[in-house]
């Protein structure tokens, strides 16, 4: 009887083990999305990269002008899941190199190493899934002409149960999608635009949107603001809803996110400074297209809990 007992606890195991190694398996984009895509045109994927702030995150801590474009990594990102350290990106053997443009399509909008690791969250694809392939292509195209550096990057610093991988897998199933966050009726080609680039290579509400336990988004608080990933201090609603952004004009923000000025002469802070020095380096009218999508979204309150007075 207790034979039979601890035989059917095994299969039973071996069981839970065969469904979990199948449900959390990495799941590549479909091959068919690269087929129409041109060979990638450098000046547009400078464009895209600065559209998706590379530079913040795999650039060295405090690197200004032309250093910026040496994307070694290094930098670490404390969170309450552990420390995450960016990787170096840089066309050397180090870095990206030796990797196919089917390589960062799978890397940014399946979260999918060549390896056939899943890479951590940090690394925003929840976001970069809903960007176009053809983006992805001239963006490979102006990746390969930045400096190559042989620096590598120290390994993430996380415990159990965050340090096992596969269990990625579930998690994706849950929150990774390249349908669009909102559902915008009669949205102007404007806000269609800002759509884009907000919630695709902009990755706004990576920040800016509430998360739950287990670092899911919030999206029925979308761009509500969140308490910094950092865990100190909050990232503020970005909506019209209370606390947002319901006194400022299209103007005001497009002009914020160049100069980094508010409407009442204050500047932003934060990490938002160096979102600004990436958006400055974007089109005009990228920047009036992400303010008018910002005034599109369903006002909410403060998606963080308030300090009482």
């Amino acid at each position: 009887m207790i034979r039979r007992a601890v035989l059917l606890i095994v299969l039973l195991a071996a069981i839970a083990g065969t469904g979990f190694w199948f449900a959390t398996a990495p799941v590549r984009i479909d091959p068919a999305l690269l087929a129409a895509v041109v060979p990638g045109d450098v000046q547009r994927g400078m464009k895209v990269f600065w559209q998706g702030g590379c530079a913040s995150c795999h650039a060295a801590p405090g690197s200004k002008g032309d250093a910026r474009l040496v994307l070694a990594g290094g930098v670490n990102l404390a969170t309450p899941f552990g420390t995450f350290v960016t990787p170096n990106i840089s066309p050397s053997k180090q870095g990206i190199g030796d990797w196919s443009l089917e390589d960062l399509a799978n890397a940014m909008m399946a979260g999918v190493a060549p390896d056939g690791r899943h890479f951590y969250p940090a690394f925003p694809y929840t976001s970069y899934a809903r960007m176009q392939t053809q983006d992805i292509a001239d963006l490979y195209a102006y990746l390969k002409t930045l400096p190559p550096t042989d620096n590598v990057a120290g390994p993430h610093k996380l415990g159990f149960p965050f340090n096992i991988r596969r269990g990625l897998g579930l998690w994706k199933r849950l929150y990774l999608s390249p349908g669009p966050v909102l559902a915008i009726a009669d949205a102007t080609d404007a806000v269609k635009r800002g759509q884009y680039l907000v919630e695709g290579p902009g990755h706004c509400g990576e920040c800016h949107t509430p998360r739950n336990a287990i670092g899911g988004l919030d999206k029925g608080m979308w761009l509500a603001g969140a308490k910094a990933a950092e865990g100190k201090g909050v990232v503020p609603n970005i909506t019209d809803g209370e606390g947002g952004i319901g006194d400022w004009s299209e103007k005001d923000l497009a002009y914020a996110l160049e100069s980094g000025f508010t409407p009442d002469f204050d500047s932003l802070g934060g990490s938002m400074t160096d979102v600004v020095q990436n958006m400055a380096h974007i089109e005009a009218s990228d920047r009036e297209a992400i303010a008018a999508y910002l005034k599109a979204v369903p006002p909410h309150p403060n998606g963080y809990p308030t300090t009482p007075k």
